[in-house]
């Protein structure tokens, strides 16, 4: 585990991730955008990152990481969405795969992938959602079937973000069958390369034509044994462990942020903007404890889901004050307009990914055990 970091230490650290980001805007390397940690894939970008020793911080060094705390990454990834920068390439990877590896990869995957996430070079996709399932991940009905040398998988995978780029995703798959009344017994999981013999990519077009998901069929697609993610059987308590990182991330409460700070910056704002500032504030604090308990290896699968109910819930409300001020004598430029088009379009997305609102509500209670 990394040591304590000191505020001080964190304090320059953002400074320094500040001072990059200004540098790279004044270079043209970027445009602020939206979403930018679902939609910004710019593998240049990701590789400016990796040499400036900012993907896989937390990794060990003799993975080829850096050794670092969460509190670090925290404070890297949330200056990078607060600026909208695109960070899409390396999200998932660096995010949910790295901890992941960690905590259930062989020795055989972490040297093979972790140096090469770490290194920008490794992109990542997650197989968990389904057709007709909607958030419900026990009725996954991907099968892998036990075959000489390894597993046999068939089934389709859907919202899959980047898997159209990615080189591999990490697939749920049921490899026993179903048992009513435990419907989450008999899960699996399996590194799936995207390019085996068997994989059909097939995109899913936006309304506003941009293209970051993906339905995935697998075909009798053969996963060796080395590829086996964890133990067999074990799938659902592995993915409930992996979905603290993805629900309770900076990017929860940050992917309209660049909204808000135009907003800030071009008017002399009103109590309703002062809310909302406020509102990320706590966030930033909630998601901050939550990194924290991740790193003492916690299982904040509650707190995780507050702040993804939250957090989600701001983006869209700052989406709606956008564009409730954004009229023909607004005084904003193109940038503001083409911002609050793309959180307009976006906005029913942010509480339906990483498990929709209202089943995390469930998540919440019984969590605080009520009925």
């Amino acid at each position: 585990m990394a040591d304590i970091v000191s505020g001080a230490d964190l304090g320059q650290l953002r400074r320094e991730v500040r001072r990059f980001l200004a540098e790279q805007l004044a270079a043209g390397a970027f445009k602020p955008s939206l979403d930018a940690w679902l939609c910004g894939w710019d593998e240049n970008f990701t590789a400016s990152l990796a040499k400036q020793g900012w993907l896989g911080m937390t990794v060990p060094v003799h993975y080829g990481g850096h050794g670092r705390s969460f509190q670090e990454r925290f404070v890297v990834t949330e200056e990078l969405l607060a600026a909208g920068a695109p960070v899409a390439a390396h999200w998932i990877a660096d995010r949910q795969i790295v901890p992941s590896l960690l905590k259930y990869g062989t020795e055989e995957q972490k040297s093979e992938f972790l140096p090469r996430i770490v290194r920008g070079e490794c992109f990542f996709g997650i197989g968990m959602s389904e057709p007709d399932s909607g958030s419900d991940l026990a009725s996954v009905r991907t099968r892998a079937v036990r075959v000489d040398g390894g597993w046999s998988i068939t089934g389709t995978k859907v919202w899959t973000s980047g898997a159209h780029r990615a080189h591999a995703f990490i697939v749920l798959a049921r490899t026993e069958p179903v048992d009513p009344s435990h419907r989450h017994a008999g899960l699996s999981q399996f590194i799936v390369d995207l390019h085996t013999p068997g994989v059909d990519v097939r995109p899913i077009i936006s309304m506003n034509g941009g293209h970051h998901f993906n339905e995935v069929v697998l075909d009798e697609v053969f996963v060796p044994d080395a590829m086996v993610f964890g133990e067999i059987g074990h799938g659902w308590t592995q993915v409930t462990s992996e979905l603290s990182f993805e629900r309770s991330g900076p990017e929860r409460f940050l992917s309209t942020f660049p909204l808000l700070t135009l907003a800030l910056e071009n008017t002399s704002g009103d109590a309703e903007l002062g809310r909302l500032v406020a509102r990320v504030a706590g966030l930033h604090h909630m998601s901050t404890a939550v990194a924290g308990a991740l790193e003492r290896g916690e299982n904040p699968d509650v707190p995780a889901a507050v702040v993804k109910v939250l957090g989600t819930t701001l983006e869209g409300d700052i989406a709606d004050y956008a564009d409730r001020h954004t009229g023909d004598d607004a005084p904003w430029d193109p940038e503001w307009a083409h911002l609050v088009a793309t959180a307009v379009d976006q906005r029913p997305g942010f509480t339906l990914r990483g498990g929709t609102n209202e089943v995390l509500r469930g998540v919440i209670a019984r969590g605080l055990g009520m009925r």
